[in-house]
């Protein structure tokens, strides 16, 4: 069986060369720095190798741009991401069957400029976003035209978790201690990004709206039951003069709109986890992604449980199918490369 892994991560040759040499914190470059199938192709193709029959969708890997630079040099640093991915799957589309462009969202205008060019020039199946850009939530009405344009190209968007260090756990503290910004953090970003375009109402503006939930939806599987019945009474604990604060009013139940979200089944290796999310996501939802490479093996693990995991709990060949390219393969096969011309 052909496996396609939808969520890898990648640093091209030259905007890994920017980050070594201009990143604004290099401390937090430590992993990146240290992990050579995040950067080194020969490390990776080794790795790969390994796998069997396995190939990779290419994305961008964090931290998000929006925290490396501003204005012209995030755009220009998220075209560079973007040739260089491009490139990869050009001369290796044996071990990489896509890319997904990456975009610098707090210059909104100049992020659709990218996506256009990314999408119709280079190839791109999708663009990728972090879960906040810079402190702000992405249900802001500044982002919503470029909402507007992935869901006029039913371009699929990869949703990926982002909080650093600098979000304290407690009110009383400065930092998040622990490393729980990133355990906990993540989850909870990918969950409450989730949430905010689900009670913003942005999918009753834009049905059909294709946003992939990075590692399975994060919190939402295991939590369906306090979303379904708690948000059944939403107001009853939030004071009159706060009402500013509530939902918008929407077309269906709260629950049926986080099953429209697509997800990729990158749960480090917990099978428990994995059933969680197959049990609330329909099938056709959910595609088979391991985050390679951050894992101790360098990416290998991940896979390889993900994998296993998956043949242990769909024994259906057609079903599994489904889960190992057919549905990657359907939405990329759905991007409509239409030009930024039609847009006017």
């Amino acid at each position: 069986m052909t496996w396609v892994d939808c969520y890898t991560h990648v640093a091209p040759p030259a905007y890994f060369a920017w980050l070594r040499d201009h990143a604004p914190n290099p401390g937090q470059l430590r992993r990146w720095l240290e992990l050579d199938t995040l950067w080194d192709l020969d490390a990776r193709f080794r790795l790969m190798d390994a796998l069997g029959d396995y190939r990779q969708v290419l994305t961008l890997s964090m931290p998000p741009i929006e925290l490396l630079a501003r204005g012209d040099q995030a755009r220009d640093l998220a075209r560079r991401a973007n040739h260089g991915m491009a490139d990869l799957v050009s001369r290796h589309p044996d071990r990489f069957a896509h890319f997904v462009a990456a975009v610098a969202l707090d210059d909104v205008a100049g992020a659709i400029a990218c996506l256009d060019e990314a999408v119709d020039h280079l190839g791109a199946i999708g663009v990728q976003i972090p879960s906040q850009v810079r402190g702000t939530a992405l249900d802001h009405p500044d982002f919503l035209p470029f909402f507007a344009e992935a869901h006029r190209r039913s371009l699929p968007i990869w949703l990926h978790p982002a909080r650093g260090a600098d979000m304290p756990d407690y009110r009383s503290e400065a930092r998040s201690k622990y490393e729980i910004w990133w355990t906990f953090g993540w989850p909870y970003e990918t969950s409450a990004a989730m949430a905010r375009l689900v009670l913003s109402g942005l999918f009753d503006r834009l049905p059909g709206l294709i946003v992939i939930a990075h590692h399975l939806g994060a919190t939402i599987p295991y939590l369906e039951g306090r979303l379904d019945s708690g948000l059944e009474s939403i107001g009853s604990r939030t004071a009159p003069e706060d009402t500013d604060l509530l939902a918008a009013e929407l077309e269906r139940p709260v629950i049926d709109y986080f099953r429209e979200f697509h997800a990729d089944t990158a749960v480090f290796g917990a099978k428990g986890a994995l059933a969680c999310g197959l049990s609330f996501f329909r099938d056709d939802r959910v595609m088979f992604g391991s985050d390679f490479p951050f894992d101790p093996e360098g990416g290998a693990r991940f896979v390889r449980l993900g994998r296993q995991h998956l043949e242990e709990l769909v024994p259906e060949r057609d079903r599994l199918a489904a889960l190992s390219e057919g549905n990657l393969a359907r939405l990329a096969a759905g991007v409509r490369r239409v030009g930024s011309q039609a847009a006017q």
